[in-house]
């Protein structure tokens, strides 16, 4: 026995991040046991992980422990990093504006928010001002102090400070849970789990960006708040260059690129959420289309349509009614409901169903390019990219248990051919059974093992994401990376054993007898609009050759070149060319210009000379000439960009 302080303590064994063990004195924190050791590698630490756990670097070590530093670089360290910054945002916001009630403020992927009650509207000026008060908090270097209480001092605490939101939070705890903490900086207290840096000073580099509204809980039923979104690093550089790839997200945002390539609109008058494609954006859907169909049918799938709504005892007997209804719409026909599907699956099963399969039959696979719908909140809605109708490119591939590593692999295969041909790479997740699923234990652990070895299989590094699967089944997720780096969920895999059993799928084996089939769900693109909005961020709009809805722009320098013009148009369609005329009695540069603009790979001029000489002059979208040519080589030099994907 020893005493520190006059308190008796004991010595524990720690391991140390450099895999060495040492005795230390119990009761001592995390900080103090590693700074002997670690030196500065502690002063670069936001907190620290204690037996896989994520604790401040204020823990009280009281018990044998393997520690690890969570460096402030790192991206759990960001995310303590941004969440500390969260609560001065909050601490700032309520110093600042009467009234104001506090919700709640985490960490996510990019940066933090917190949701505000308050009763005017919070403006850019008022983010300036934010800003100013917040850098006034990180200069006085307050210490996040923990603090813990049970569940009724912190409910009447909350209560006296007039914070209905907390209160609320604390009343909805499981009932087991008998203590909660608390965090305090500077005199502002908040409801929070945790971890958070040591100290206000450590901040260097926090932007606040933007206001939204947000219902309390994500329950439109709530009452509306704001949502002060910001951003925090370890370094000002790092900050400034998400600032700079913030602007050019801005550039590229489908939404406003929809409007000026004229390929899309969304319109309030029609309803949110719902798409109205023009030609150019039809043009473009339908180019992505016919290239699917394409590599599906080389590929051995039988295309296949199922109905928009289906009768409500089917959606039952799927699971999707008890585990889906809320995203669900419902219509009745002849005083019978029905579900506007969600998903494609249900018609497809019936058409397995539609008669006797043998094993010589399997695999079956069943693609579509369906149409579902599904009741997104208002509040989640965002162009293309999260719509309440959208085609997927389903399908379903009914197997024996021996053939699901070959079709898992042969899907993985295709995906990776698809993204290099859109011009993406990706990253993989495997993920894991929900606590909201259906199926035995037996068949989820078939089903994990299954696509674990497919993925080790075909050599493919993939991260494990817990608790993220479908409710029938574990999925992988391909997750591509854009221009900018950002990433976008598109294709998935999933591997369900229980519908089957619930739609009672059967196969004649080779033994005579019947035997159940494997489903595997997977769309290679995913949403069609989604992945259209991706593609339109990721070129700024600049599409490929083959992905151009225009691919060329016949542009005459005066009236007396238009009937050339009209005799090169009807060529360059007849040999399959996408292309439109501008003989309007403009400048020749503002035809350019506009052309540009509208991101067409290449203008055909046709002055005089092109006249006499029965020629075009190709100038390219980066202001490229390509000189005079004939129409056929120009057509050689198009054909030649596409023919690898066509």
């Amino acid at each position: 026995m020893q005493t520190l302080k006059g308190i008796v303590v004991e010595k524990i064994n720690v391991k140390l991040p450099d895999g060495s063990t040492e005795i230390c004195l119990s009761g001592k924190t995390v900080g103090e046991t590693l700074s002997s050791r670690c030196g500065d590698a502690v002063t670069s630490a936001v907190a620290a992980r204690v037996n896989g756990e994520i604790v401040d670097l204020s823990y009280p070590m009281d018990e044998d422990a393997a520690i690890e530093l969570v460096g402030i670089s790192s991206a759990e360290g960001l995310g303590v990093l941004r969440h500390s910054i969260s609560h001065i945002m909050a601490q700032a916001v309520q110093d600042m504006f009467e009234g104001v009630r506090v919700t709640i403020g985490p960490s996510i992927e990019d940066g933090f928010y917190y949701d505000f009650e308050y009763s005017d509207t919070f403006t850019p000026e008022d983010l300036e001002k934010i800003e100013k008060r917040m850098r006034e908090i990180v200069t006085a270097n307050h210490p996040f102090i923990r603090t813990e209480m049970s569940r009724e001092e912190a409910v009447s605490f909350f209560e006296n400070k007039g914070e209905p939101y907390k209160v609320e939070l604390i009343n909805d705890l499981p009932n087991d849970v008998t203590e909660v903490s608390l965090y305090s900086q500077g005199g502002f207290v908040d409801l929070c789990r945790g971890p958070h840096i040591p100290s206000t000073g450590m901040i260097r580099a926090f932007k606040l960006l933007n206001v939204a509204g947000a219902y309390w809980r994500g329950d439109e039923k709530n009452k509306m708040l704001q949502r002060i979104y910001g951003t925090g690093f370890a370094t000002q550089e790092e900050l400034d260059d998400y600032i700079r790839l913030i602007e050019e997200a801005k550039k590229r945002d489908h939404r406003r690129l929809g409007r000026e390539l004229d390929l899309f609109q969304m319109n309030d008058e029609a309803g949110p959420g719902l798409v109205i494609f023009h030609p150019k954006g039809a043009l473009l859907r339908t180019i992505i289309e016919d290239w699917e169909k394409k590599e599906h049918l080389r590929r051995g799938y039988d295309i296949v349509m199922g109905p928009q709504i289906l009768k409500v005892d089917l959606w039952k007997k799927s699971g999707h009614f008890d585990h889906y209804r809320e995203n669900m719409y419902f219509t009745e026909v002849d005083e019978q409901l029905y579900g506007i599907k969600p998903m494609n699956c249900l018609a497809h099963m019936l058409i397995y169903k539609s008669k006797i399969r043998s094993y010589r039959d399997l695999p079956l696979r069943y693609f579509e390019l369906g149409t579902v719908h599904r009741h997104e909140k208002t509040g989640v809605l965002h162009g293309l990219m999260r719509a309440r109708q959208f085609t997927q490119d389903d399908a379903h591939i009914l197997c024996t248990p021996d053939q699901l590593n070959a079709e898992i692999r042969a899907i993985a295969d295709l995906v990776d051919y698809a993204m290099g041909v859109f011009g993406f790479t990706y990253e993989v997740e495997l993920s894991t059974r929900p606590k909201d699923s259906i199926g035995s234990d037996a068949d989820w652990d078939l089903a994990t093992a299954a696509l674990k070895l497919a993925l080790e299989d075909n050599k493919i590094l993939y991260d494990i994401n817990e608790g993220d699967g479908a409710f029938y089944g574990p999925k992988i997720d391909f997750k591509l990376k854009d221009a900018l780096g950002r990433k976008w969920q598109c294709a998935t895999i999933q591997c369900d054993f229980a519908l089957p059993e619930r739609f009672d799928l059967s196969y004649i084996g080779a033994d005579g007898e019947r035997h159940r089939p494997v489903m595997l769900h997977r769309v290679i693109l995913g949403a069609i609009e989604r992945f259209m909005g991706v593609l339109i961020e990721h070129y700024a709009g600049a599409f490929p050759v083959w992905l151009s809805p225009v691919q060329a722009s016949i542009l005459t320098v005066t009236d007396n070149q238009i009937p050339h013009g009209e005799a090169v148009y009807n060529q360059l369609v007849d040999a399959g060319i996408r292309c439109e005329k501008d003989f309007r009695n403009e400048k020749l540069g503002y035809k350019i210009r506009e052309g540009q603009m509208q991101k067409v790979p290449y203008m055909l001029v046709i002055g005089d000379r092109e006249v006499e000489s029965g020629t075009i002059s190709p100038r390219q979208r980066d202001g490229s000439n390509l000189g005079s040519m004939d129409v056929l080589d120009f057509v050689s030099i198009v054909n030649e960009k596409c023919d690898k994907y066509e």
